[in-house]
């Protein structure tokens, strides 16, 4: 059997490992949340604090539904991550996919920020706060702080200070790079959570997502690096098994602030930060519907989509559910494999 076959194997069986058992997880586990009433309470207000009145009568049929579904994708992750590490120390394989040089970080990240966005879960359930949740500036600062861990860890321990741009070549950065990351990390957990809001939509283009940094990562032979996308790539395929309209249950904070975060230090990490806008397109454009909907407010007084962030528009103006979430899985999955080109060719 030769090396690259082993490897192949690695990273497919890991994500096969990792369907195979959230899919037998996820019937007790939607049980058990619903047992305990863990349901996600419709929001009242807007991002602009204005009622949103177009949003509730959309989805309040949706209200009382389970959340906190990311749980079993990063619960899930991280039971296959502890559970090749024992068959490490037993010798049964060569290596584990808990790594310090590729993989330490991003579990860290995925762990921290998955609690950070369980305990928003939480708030939302018991109805605290005026948003139904952790309040944004705090919510916002905790995401900052544990994007500055990653940012110092990357630039001091591993020395990481600069980014390759396809075509053009490395850029070093320096100290720059530190403010970068944290903008990264952060963008991309408030992108995927903003894209969280119809029935398998974040939950596919995470697959999308995780897949194409999984062959980035794999050709440029960080291949523990590689399995652990495909770790989450099967995992969340089992959840979107069951998400798919009408959905079982919601991925919730806990899972897209936590896959967000990670995807961002993912992109560092294999220095395709430059090709991240095209692998999370469809993320880059609902966040900026947002922000341009919340611009166009405060200056201009008008609103430039009938509700924020865009699926919502779309939805309104009469495209079912399930249409809109298809046609930005597509748009997404081009906009990634042009972007997983790029990388490529940029090598």
């Amino acid at each position: 059997m030769t090396e690259t076959v082993r490897h192949l194997l690695l990273i497919l069986g890991s994500g096969f490992l990792a369907f195979i058992v959230a899919v037998f997880l996820t019937p007790p586990f939607t049980n058990f949340l619903l047992k305990n009433r863990l349901g996600k309470q419709i929001r009242e207000t807007s991002t602009s604090g204005t009622k949103a009145e177009l949003y509730r009568k959309l989805h309040l049929k949706k209200s009382g539904t389970p959340t906190m579904g990311g749980i079993l994708i990063w619960g899930t992750t991280i039971g296959v991550i502890l559970f090749s590490r024992a068959l490490s120390a037993l010798g049964l394989i060569d290596r584990s996919l808990l790594n310090r040089k590729e993989t330490w970080l991003v579990v860290f990240t995925l762990i921290t920020t998955a609690i950070l966005g369980a305990i928003d879960d939480y708030f939302n359930i018991k109805g605290y706060g005026k948003s139904k949740g952790i309040n944004v500036k705090p919510k916002f600062l905790w995401l900052t702080l544990f994007a500055a861990l990653g940012a110092v860890w990357f630039y001091f321990k591993l020395e990481y200070n600069q980014i390759h741009i396809p075509g053009f070549g490395d850029f070093m950065l320096g100290w720059w790079y530190i403010p970068l990351f944290i903008f990264i990390v952060v963008a991309c957990a408030n992108s995927v959570n903003i894209t969280d809001g119809l029935d398998g939509l974040a939950g596919g283009l995470i697959i999308i997502a995780f897949g194409a940094f999984g062959i980035i990562a794999f050709v440029k032979g960080l291949l523990i690096l590689s399995a652990f996308c495909a770790v989450i790539t099967g995992a969340t395929m089992a959840f979107l098994w069951f998400n798919i309209p009408p959905a079982r249950f919601y991925m919730g904070d806990t899972g897209a602030i936590s896959l967000g975060a990670t995807l961002g230090v993912i992109a560092m990490m294999t220095d395709s930060v430059a090709v991240l806008p095209l692998i999370g397109f469809i993320f880059v454009i609902e966040t900026l519907s947002v922000i341009i909907q919340l611009f166009s407010k405060k200056f201009f007084k008008k609103k430039v989509f009938h509700i924020a962030p865009i699926h919502h528009h779309f939805e309104y103006l009469g495209w079912g559910e399930a249409k809109v979430v298809m046609r930005f899985w597509i748009i997404g999955g081009f906009a990634a494999s042009l972007g997983v080109v790029l990388s490529l060719l940029g090598i």
